[in-house]
């Protein structure tokens, strides 16, 4: 089994030189392609991984929780502190907070959401949101956020998308660092950002909190004060043209029908 594991790692090195090569071409139908290969290659890895794990791993703990669903994702995105996506909200809350999330169930929870503020505004502390295109503040497809955020939090721009995930590669590290202990959940989330972060990841599969935030934050360094600029600008253009409404739950856009020449 540890041969297989050798090749699955070595397929995923091979596998991460295309992707960086894909994106610093702009040639993103690729590197969505490759992405999902990677996705399918780390499920085989981790399959692969847990056949050579020794027993005084500690057990992944209980799954469940009381809590209301749309509490369960306010509690990942709080952590994360940016916009995410169903999936990615399932397996922080999963790993950190010990539930069983299933990211499926999170797709009708915007509209939702959208329906109770707009029957009844601001009746709650906090509404689950969109995060908007900086462009035409139009709801990003497939992203959550939480309506207490700043606007500038909730946008979205050219670099938006990095800036956010070496952001949530952050929160996720220094909440990794204060557990007494660390599971096999929580060290396979950290990995998953450190992976995509250079400098970042210690070895396959391995990754310490200190070297993610190191390096995350080196990458911050260059994106983030123009992310911030182009953010602050839209924010202020969609406070000026949106309502509270607008603002949260974003513009949806129609589409204009053809008419033959």
């Amino acid at each position: 089994m540890s041969e297989a594991a050798e090749e699955l790692e070595q397929q995923l090195t091979a596998l991460r030189t295309e992707i960086r090569q894909a994106t610093a071409a702009g040639d993103w139908p690729r590197v969505r392609m490759l992405r999902a290969q990677q996705q399918a290659l780390d499920e085989e890895w981790e399959a692969a991984l847990a056949e050579l794990a020794p027993a005084t791993i500690p057990a992944p703990r209980e799954s469940g929780s009381l809590l209301p669903l749309r509490e369960q994702v306010h509690s990942a995105l709080t952590l994360l502190s940016v916009a995410a996506a169903p999936k990615l909200i399932a397996q922080v809350y999963n790993a950190c907070f010990g539930g069983d999330i299933n990211g499926a169930k999170l797709t009708s929870l915007r509209r939702d959401e959208e329906r109770s503020f707009r029957a009844a505004p601001f009746s709650r502390p906090y509404y689950l949101c969109a995060a908007l295109t900086a462009d035409r503040f139009a709801p990003v497809r497939g992203l959550l956020a939480i309506s207490t955020w700043p606007l500038e939090q909730r946008i979205v721009g050219a670099l938006s998308p990095r800036v956010d995930f070496l952001r949530a590669a952050v929160s996720i590290a220094e909440h990794v660092h204060r557990l007494a202990d660390t599971d096999r959940a929580t060290a396979r989330l950290l990995w998953l950002f450190a992976e995509n972060i250079p400098g970042a990841a210690d070895g396959i599969g391995q990754a310490k909190p200190h070297a993610v935030i190191r390096a995350a934050n080196a990458e911050l360094e260059t994106h983030e004060p123009i992310d911030r600029s182009h953010r602050e600008a839209a924010a202020a253009r969609a406070r000026a043209q949106l309502d509270d409404a607008g603002q949260l739950f974003g513009v949806n856009l129609k589409v204009v029908p053809r008419t033959g020449t």
